[in-house]
């Protein structure tokens, strides 16, 4: 089961709902893929609109609906729309995004972590999207966040882990659940996240953008699950050449 603050979830699978075709391939991707927590941006969605298309097709009793600041370029413009998501009925709930370069998408450090602490002092729960340094993932728990969502690649390129090796310490240090968010563009990403011991992944491009979305959203929730299994089944070590079937001792084949 995944723990975050105190709610308890059996998916290790988290997707996006952004750059789908229509609500209805949206609404059959989640399906297909078994999450339970779904992330739209605060500035795609009416929360007081019943009858906005988002917000009129997902199942609020099935799915726990994660508001995201996408879009904000400072601390005080996220904390503003997370106030205003809130104040609509959005929740506690939140992934926290501070991106000031339209063209990277890369997230700001610095204000992310003034927004944590603001946030979390108001009661949010609060996920932040951040670069794969481990220093920051450290300052941000320390802060209040209740998940650390580092990225493998940059927003929406497909490229998968590209920031290996700094997950791992983050793993490594973590007190809270580590979700390894953007940049997963093949199922193979997703399963390799978990074998390293990530607690979850959220995934949007790669699912919306397939040419079926729905059934790679399936492939993905398979991928989740089998790279969790062999990380709780232990993988064997890494080494040199070691024959499955050992001669050694067999009396017959000595002298």
């Amino acid at each position: 089961m995944l723990t975050i603050a105190d709610r308890q979830f059996k998916s290790r699978l988290l997707v996006g709902t952004g750059k789908f075709s229509s609500p209805q391939v949206m609404v059959e991707a989640l399906d297909a893929s078994g999450a339970e927590i779904v992330t739209v941006a605060l500035r795609r969605v009416d929360l007081d609109d019943p009858g906005d298309d988002i917000m009129a097709v997902l199942d609020r009793g099935r799915y726990l609906f994660l508001p995201n600041t996408s879009g904000a370029r400072d601390s005080a413009e996220a904390v503003r729309l997370a106030r205003l998501a809130r104040a609509a009925g959005g929740g506690d709930w939140l992934k926290l995004e501070v991106t000031p370069d339209p063209r990277t998408l890369l997230p700001d450090p610095v204000e992310t972590l003034k927004a944590t602490e603001i946030l979390a002092a108001e009661g949010f729960k609060v996920l932040p999207y951040m670069n794969a340094d481990p220093i920051l993932a450290l300052r941000l728990q320390d802060a209040g966040a209740v998940a650390v969502m580092p990225l493998g690649a940059p927003i929406g390129t497909n490229l998968g882990l590209v920031n290996r090796y700094q997950i791992e310490i983050i793993i490594d240090q973590a007190r809270v659940p580590v979700i390894v968010d953007a940049g997963l563009g093949a199922p193979s990403h997703a399963a390799c996240a978990m074998e390293m011991g990530a607690d979850a992944v959220l995934v949007n491009t790669a699912i919306a953008m397939a040419s079926d979305p729905v059934e790679m959203a399936r492939c993905f929730a398979l991928a989740t699950e089998a790279g969790r299994g062999a990380f709780d089944a232990g993988l064997a070590e890494k080494g040199g050449a070691s024959a499955s079937s050992p001669l050694d001792g067999l009396g017959f084949l000595e002298g």
